[in-house]
Order: C-alpha cells, then sequence, then structure tokens
C-alpha cells in the first residue's frame, strides 16, 4: 500500500494476476450492488471465470462459455465509446493503462481519463489492470501514474514478487467499505510476501522505474534505428516494448530463442513482445537490437 497510487491503500493478495482481477470485479459488483461490466476490445485479464468473461479473444473464451455474463466491450482507445458506455448500471471498468497481450497498444490520456471521470459520475470503479505494466516496468511505479488517473481499484501480480507466486488487489476505501465475504487458502503466505517486500525495496531504492524509462527510450530509439522499413512499427512505454513485424511473429521468435538464445512472447499475430529485466543495461539492448535486426532484415 504504501507504493500505490493515491489513496488505493487497501490491499488483498492471492497468488496469480487472474485472482487479482477475479477479485476486483467481485468487489466492483458487491460495492455498487449492480453487475454490469465493461472491458475493452483486445483485452487480456486473466483465465478464470470471471476475467476470462472481460478478456477479448475468443480463442480463450469459446471453450469455457457459458461464462459470467453482463460484459460490454468498447474499443480501446475510443474516448466517445467509453462515456457512453459507462451509466447508472455499470459496476465497474477494467482496463489495461497499456495493452500487453493485445498488441502492446498505449492510449491516449484522454482515453484514460475519460473512464476516470465517467466512472466516478455515475458512481461506478475503475479497475486498473497493472498486471504487467506496473512496479515499474513502463518507466514509473505504475503506467496509470503518466496520464494522472488514480482508480478505485489497481491490479498487480507477475513481477510483484520476483517469480514467486502473489497478486493483489488494491482498492479505495468506499470500495472496501463494500466490499463482501473472499477469501483464500494462501493469501499472504509469509514466504512470498517476504520475497514481495524485498522485491519492493530494490525498485525503489535502486530507482528501477526511472532506469526502465531511460533505458527503454534506448531501446526503442536503436530498434527504430536499426530495424527502419523493415517493421511496421516500434513502440511501447519504457521496458515494455512491441515490435510490430510484417509477416507473422511466431517463426521469428523461434530463430530468437534458438539462436540467439533471447526468449521474447507474441502479442498478437504480429507482435514481438519484449520484456527484459528492469536492470537491463544499453548494452543488453544492444544484443537484443542485433538479434532482431539479423531475424528480420
Amino acid at each position: 500500500a504504501e507504493v500505490a497510487p493515491g489513496d488505493v491503500d487497501n490491499v488483498w493478495l492471492c497468488n496469480s494476476g487472474t485472482e487479482a482481477n477475479e477479485a476486483a470485479l467481485k468487489f466492483a459488483r458487491s460495492a455498487t450492488g449492480r453487475s454490469k461490466i465493461i472491458a475493452t476490445t483486445r483485452g487480456f485479464h486473466g483465465r478464470t471465470m470471471g476475467a476470462l468473461a472481460t478478456t477479448w479473444k475468443d480463442k480463450y473464451k469459446k471453450p469455457y462459455e457459458p461464462l459470467i455474463d453482463g460484459v460490454e466491450f468498447v474499443p480501446y482507445g475510443d474516448s466517445e465509446a467509453m462515456a457512453d458506455a459507462i451509466d447508472d448500471e455499470t459496476a465497474g471498468v477494467i482496463l489495461e493503462p497499456l495493452q500487453g497481450e493485445g498488441g502492446i497498444n498505449p492510449p491516449s490520456t484522454e482515453f484514460l481519463q475519460t473512464a476516470r471521470v465517467h466512472t466516478a459520475q455515475h458512481g461506478a470503479v475503475l479497475v486498473m489492470d497493472e498486471i504487467q505494466t506496473g512496479l515499474g516496468r513502463t518507466g514509473s511505479m505504475w503506467a496509470t501514474e503518466t496520464h494522472d488517473v488514480v482508480p478505485d481499484v489497481l491490479t498487480s501480480a507477475k513481477g510483484i514478487a520476483s517469480g514467486l507466486p502473489l497478486g493483489a488487489t488494491l482498492v479505495r476505501d468506499w470500495v472496501a467499505d463494500g466490499a463482501a465475504s473472499h477469501g483464500s487458502t494462501f493469501s499472504g503466505n509469509p514466504v512470498v510476501c517476504a520475497a514481495a517486500g524485498a522485491t519492493l525495496d530494490v525498485i525503489e531504492s535502486e530507482s528501477l522505474a526511472t532506469r526502465a524509462a531511460e533505458t527503454g527510450r534506448y531501446l526503442r530509439g536503436e530498434l527504430e534505428r536499426r530495424l527502419g522499413d523493415d517493421v511496421r512499427d516500434v513502440r511501447g512505454e519504457g521496458l515494455m516494448v512491441g515490435v510490430e513485424v510484417k509477416r507473422g511473429a511466431n517463426r521469428l521468435l523461434r530463430e530468437l530463442a534458438l539462436n540467439h538464445q533471447l526468449l521474447a512472447l507474441p502479442a498478437g499475430r504480429t507482435v514481438l513482445r519484449l520484456l527484459p529485466p528492469l536492470v537491463a543495461e544499453e548494452e543488453h539492448c544492444d544484443a537484443v537490437v542485433d538479434a532482431l535486426a539479423e531475424v528480420v532484415g
């Protein structure tokens, strides 16, 4: 809670990102007494039944339908559509402040602030899924801070405990006060909490968010310079970088892994997702750029 944005300082701990989002959706419904949830196209929020219902791609959802109902999708980045969708029946809006699985898609500040203004006006919960973007990854402790947005609920996981299983759902007082019963057998177990405490200490003491911003700027600049017109786009924030290629990404990912010992992920069919360690230095970025230039060129 000490590193949370604004007054989002009540914390429920769990074991993974999807559990954190599942709790966020439950808290939104119980705190408001409503059921409608708004999510976005190309969004990804997890693989349990509630979180999966707010995830966009059918390939993740179809085998498990019917999922929970009451979920509506709006185009990611469309401020007008977001404003129109939020009403007095809305329990919550869940979105990523920079989409990961959907293609490394940075939003405009206007889009995120529109979601913030209209959820506040209608008494709905704004949930920011920072499971991939949070804890310094995008160049600030939380990606929402870049856009001057303080959500009602913020979810975190992935790097929070340096590889041990931990998720967190952070909520404002009014959401915590309205939350119904919720729990987990291993919530807050001492081993992973110790790892999380050590991780947060290092992120803060070594200014890893600032370092990610600087190193990420260098990496994106070198990728743009070296790859040029051989790719469609280089985008992202901090050390969350997407390279949109002109053909399928999977073959290139295989070549990077087998021939260059470089592990990367797809983000859609044509985007290479780069998530270097927050301690990466420019020499590591140069090695990545050299490898990509070889497999893309």
